[in-house]
């Protein structure tokens, strides 16, 4: 059993751990010498597989949890943190929620992290808490980790062996070829764009159609997102307005027109990383249908599929790039 100092009576770590390796896991020792317990808030629990999130909070809960042994393993609770990505303070209340729940009251509490990245910015959200703030670990990341791992099928040795193991299974499986053919996709979109003098910027328009207590969605075709639920929408043409470019996929998607005076709000979304292809901007237009009967839609252009989602049904795992937090956003819930 590592010695501890009590210094705390629980540390937080914080992070996506996609996938835990040998940075998190120098934390997570360090933490285990100051406190009694190790909190590990695994974010991103919400959201489907892709190359930037791959792996579900169960597995890498596995990885995690797999890098220690029996003693400390008891030591260390893994809890799931959902993207809330354009409500900051709903991140926080749960985070909050989720401490509350799992420490005692009048506890030592604070959060732990590697200075430069991602947890500095934490360290800085919870003034009542303690803090221990620690250098990088030879600058290691979990970027390039995942870059080498799709791109070439590349498993890095500076990772614990459980996460070493789980990658090397995983190649495996027909998520991970999955995966693969995406991040080979995506590879080639940007090659396009390559050379212009300036990175590009796109320009995009979805619409959120609301009646009845369901939401409009598409399920998506092509090599991009395949399967996963999305808003109707796309890409701006060079000769239109973004509400003629909303009608248009809309139509084109789903088969439903609608009148113009339906529109009961819109919405720019601009998170630099929103989508793994480039930096893209959307407009959304919040539409508000009425009328006892759902009406017929049906797929076309490269939606494989149309149908109308009753609101509690939103999951985020299924949901396409942010469209679960923009839809979330607008209608608050």
């Amino acid at each position: 059993m590592t010695d501890t100092n009590d210094e705390f009576d629980h540390l937080v770590f914080i992070g996506r751990f996609q996938p835990f390796h040998h940075g998190h896991e120098f934390v997570v020792k360090k933490a285990l010498s100051k406190a009694r317990q190790v909190i590990m808030l695994i974010g991103s629990a919400n959201s489907p597989r892709t190359i930037k999130n791959p792996f579900t909070f169960e597995e890498r809960t596995q990885m995690i949890l797999g890098a220690f042994g029996d003693t400390d393993r008891k030591r260390i609770h893994c809890l799931p943190i959902d993207d809330t990505l354009y409500n900051d303070h709903k991140w926080l209340q749960n985070i909050q929620t989720a401490i509350v729940h799992t420490t005692e009251a009048n506890a030592r509490i604070g959060i732990i992290g590697h200075n430069k990245d991602d947890s500095s910015y934490y360290l800085s959200l919870f003034p009542n808490w303690g803090a221990i703030e620690l250098p990088s670990f030879e600058n290691l990341s979990a970027t390039p980790l995942r870059k080498l791992y799709f791109a070439d099928g590349i498993i890095d040795e500076r990772m614990p062996d459980a996460s070493w193991q789980f990658l090397q299974a995983f190649k495996h499986t027909t998520n991970y070829v999955k995966l693969y053919d995406e991040y080979h996709h995506i590879q080639a979109f940007k090659k396009q764009w390559q050379n212009t003098p300036y990175p590009p910027i796109f320009t995009t328009a979805d619409a959120l159609i609301v009646q009845s207590g369901h939401i409009l969605l598409v399920e998506r075709g092509g090599e991009y997102g395949n399967g996963l639920w999305a808003l109707p929408g796309g890409f701006l043409d060079i000769d239109e307005r973004l509400i003629d470019c909303v009608l248009r996929e809309l139509s084109g998607e789903t088969g439903l027109s609608i009148n113009h005076n339906t529109l009961k709000s819109r919405h720019t979304f601009d998170a630099p990383d929103r989508s793994l292809r480039g930096r893209t901007i959307t407009t959304v237009f919040h539409f508000e249908l009425t009328g006892d009967d759902l009406p017929t839609v049906k797929a076309g252009d490269d939606a494989k599929g149309v149908f109308w989602l009753p609101i509690h049904a939103l999951d985020g795992k299924k949901m396409f790039e942010d469209h679960y937090s923009i839809i979330t956003n607008i209608l608050g819930i």
